[in-house]
């Protein structure tokens, strides 16, 4: 398993700090992508931050009353493998299926 940190979000409208009004989670429990984490405070609204990943909660940066910068760590998740891209790569190229003219039919 492979640590990974979630740090606190831009929330928009030139807003820099925010602070913790309740932890949704705490360590040990598992959570998946988008369940809520922890409900934070600015100077404009209350807002309920969700998980971006699926994995096990190993610390939490805060405690309820603590206020956190933008960019500091709020959350450290145990998290199976790392988010990478989606998808397959083609092995061989292969040809077109269908056929091109050259010439326009007469």
């Amino acid at each position: 398993m492979a640590e990974q940190t979630f740090t606190l979000p831009d929330l928009g409208e030139g807003l820099v700090e925010a602070t913790v009004l309740e932890w949704l989670v705490e360590p040990g429990q598992r959570v998946e992508r988008n369940d809520p984490l922890v409900e934070l405070e600015t100077t404009k609204s209350a807002v309920e931050i969700p998980s971006p990943h699926s994995g096990v909660i190993a610390r939490l940066h805060g405690a309820e009353g603590d206020v956190i910068q933008v960019g500091e760590p709020l959350v450290t998740f145990e998290v199976e493998q790392a988010a990478g891209i989606v998808g397959t790569v083609p092995a061989a190229e292969e040809k077109p299926a269908r056929r091109v003219r050259l010439r326009p039919p007469s």
